[in-house]
């Protein structure tokens, strides 16, 4: 493959899948080596996007301000040649003001006038949603539905967005006061929630060290967007044994407290756990880790290893889980070391229930 990459785009399409993974994984570690020239560390919270990326999923990044998400996701968008917009939600955002909106224009050579449609700051391939819990649900759910339909319609006509289109939404956990949660059903369409959090003493003396000189890092294009979707058409065709399937669906089954086989601390702790969406989440998530990581098959640590990100907005905690400290993670930690994946039923419920009372 050739390595220069000041030119945009990757080499030729290859002829076969194999071909495709290796191409994907040489891709990657380039992409990875250019983002590592503006942001420190961060390297599992780069994984995660990469993956949802290829999987053609969406993500809510989870930290507090200062830690780089912005630069994050626009560096990421030029690595890979597209377009970024950064919408910033405030509460008097109305949903023209992210979609677009018509304009009466006038001909002045016959004196007609025609609507004409002024593209809104959706219409890109990389969206960052800043903040989309501080804005209303009306403009939220505006946001949530391109999101799924991949098109808004002003008018009574219809705009197709272009592709790939990824929207990563942040969410501010410290202030609360004067928000709007997404309500579990429109965090269910979000195939990731990631968080993000603070640098170890040497990246944050590396990140100090770098913004504070004149250090102005040049990002060269490793793809194209047409490159992005062969590769996400790629990643579905991964093949994933039956066998792996019905462990990410044992899995997600065990969030469930009204299943008979789910542990008696999800019973306890959980209001609600995952749908159907969790299970496509796991297998079409792991299917591209499986082929970021070279491999040319979806194995169970790849599901496990997605656990955290595809389960934590998508279960729901009750007033026990709360009364005892229990965070989500934490109960899919617990879940996890309950769940062996050489089996595909949960039948360690009294282990992990003395782990649970020591």
């Amino acid at each position: 493959m050739d390595n220069d990459t000041t030119t945009g785009g990757s080499s030729p399409p290859p002829t076969g899948d194999t071909e495709a993974v290796d191409q994907l994984r040489a891709d990657h570690n380039r992409i990875r080596g250019e983002l590592g020239k503006v942001i420190v560390g961060q390297d599992e919270v780069v994984d995660q996007l990469m993956i949802a990326l290829f999987a053609g999923g969406h993500c809510i990044l989870e930290g507090v301000p200062g830690l780089a998400k912005t630069l994050m996701i626009s560096t990421l968008a030029r690595c890979l040649n597209l377009s970024f917009n950064r919408i910033q939600f405030t509460p008097d955002l109305m949903p023209s003001d992210i979609t677009g909106t018509e304009v009466i224009q006038e001909d002045r050579a016959t004196g007609s006038r025609a609507f004409k449609f002024l593209p809104g700051p959706v219409f890109a391939n990389v969206i960052l949603a800043d903040e989309i819990n501080r804005t209303p649900p009306k403009t939220q759910a505006a946001l949530l539905e391109a999101m799924q339909e991949r098109h808004v319609t002003v008018g009574g006509e219809r705009h197709d967005l272009p592709p790939p289109f990824f929207v990563l939404a942040t969410q501010n956990p410290i202030e609360q006061e004067g928000t709007y949660p997404l309500p579990e059903a429109q965090q269910d369409r979000f195939l990731f929630k990631v968080f993000i959090g603070y640098p170890s003493y040497e990246e944050e003396y590396e990140v100090v060290e770098r913004t504070t000189a004149q250090d102005d890092p040049k990002v060269d294009e490793i793809l194209s967007a047409e490159d992005i979707l062969r590769f996400q058409q790629l990643v579905r065709r991964v093949p994933i044994a039956p066998d792996v399937i019905r462990y990410a669906l044992d899995l997600v089954r065990a969030t469930r407290p009204g299943e008979p086989q789910s542990p008696a601390f999800i019973k306890k702790m959980l209001s609600w756990g995952g749908g159907p969406r969790s299970v496509q989440a796991l297998v079409l998530g792991g299917k591209a880790r499986a082929t970021l990581h070279g491999r040319h098959h979806v194995s169970a640590e790849d599901i496990r290893a997605l656990a955290h990100p595809v389960l934590r907005h998508r279960i729901v905690t009750n007033f026990s889980a709360e009364a005892e400290g229990y965070t989500p993670d934490r109960i899919i930690d617990d879940l996890m070391a309950s769940f062996d994946p050489t089996r595909t039923s949960l039948d360690d419920d009294e282990r992990i229930n003395k782990v649970l009372s020591s």
